[in-house]
């Protein structure tokens, strides 16, 4: 990785890449951002608007295109999975150089896909906790109060580079941890996100009233999917969890739920299939939550 100016792509500059991309641009580096043409050509126009209560509302430009033309530093992966396959035909593997990869998208499935398609020691798995939006595009409104990234310590030999973008990040305001635990980190996230996302789709409200209002279901997904992650090598406990839940913004909105309010594909399978995969994969019974996917799945079948 460049040492002077690193070069960062981003795929899918939506609310979590476009929120990345702004950041590191404000901060000095040259970020190229990977979408269609329209949103492209507004981004080279107009740049990165962001509106945070936590890094306050700028505007950065940034470089646009529609496919990766010349090497960079690294790939930041940022679209749904929903939209995974067709996206990464926009980064040629031999375009890439030697560019780690790393994907912030929801669920298991996204990571063999990529190891397939580019370097497999190259893809650093990765997590993102954060709320944010792309209202238009170009436009993005950050709106926790935090933006937290997790990125798993990738084989001996890319140490380094990963070293170095996790300072770039750090010092365009992004907290940044590196994990020595894939597997846990990866669950970590999934644990929180599968209920919240799957809770506050079904029952169309925020957090404050899933906690409250639906308590007993949120502790039922919670041993349930505790279960599973420990099953997979992720030891966690219910209470852990339940903690965060706790602490978390009343107001938050899961973007599974905002999906579904704006009649976009629901990351479904990503996020609540792949825990019922690896549940019967490890042969735990998740009851709650194979219920939930159900009425989740016939809710946005009878909105379509």
């Amino acid at each position: 990785m460049s040492t002077s100016n690193p070069r960062v792509a981003v795929l899918g500059p939506g609310g979590v890449g476009g929120l990345i991309g702004a950041l590191l641009a404000r901060a000095g580096h040259r970020v190229r951002c990977l979408a269609g043409e329209r949103t492209a050509a507004t981004l080279r126009r107009d740049g990165l608007r962001v509106e945070s209560t936590q890094y306050g509302h700028f505007t950065a430009a940034v470089e646009a295109d529609t496919c990766l033309r010349e090497p960079v530093d690294a790939v930041f992966v940022t679209v749904k999975q929903t939209a995974l396959d067709e996206a990464l035909g926009r980064v040629p593997a031999d375009i890439l150089g030697d560019a780690l990869v790393v994907p912030l998208l929801n669920g298991l499935d996204h990571l063999p896909v990529l190891r397939r398609r580019y370097p497999a020691a190259r893809v650093v798995a990765g997590t993102i906790k954060v709320e944010a939006t792309r209202t238009a595009p170009g436009h993005i409104v950050h709106t926790s109060p935090f933006a937290r990234l997790e990125l798993a310590a990738p084989p001996a030999g890319f140490a380094a580079p990963l070293d170095r973008l996790a300072d770039c990040l750090r010092q365009a305001g992004l907290g940044v941890t590196l994990r020595t635990d894939e597997t846990a980190m990866i669950w970590d996230k999934l644990a929180f996100l599968a209920p919240f996302a799957l809770l506050t789709t079904r029952y169309r409200a925020d957090l404050g009233a899933v906690r409250s209002e639906r308590r007993p279901e949120l502790v039922a997904v919670l041993d349930e999917i505790t279960a599973v992650a420990r099953a997979a090598g992720a030891p966690m406990t219910v209470d852990t969890l339940l903690s965060f839940f706790d602490g978390a913004p009343q107001t938050m909105k899961s973007s599974m739920q905002r999906d579904a309010e704006a009649g976009r594909p629901l990351e479904l399978d990503a996020i609540g299939g792949a825990v019922l995969r690896a549940g019967a994969a490890h042969g735990v019974e998740t009851p709650t939550l194979a219920r939930l996917v159900a009425e989740v799945a016939r809710t946005a079948i009878e909105a379509a």
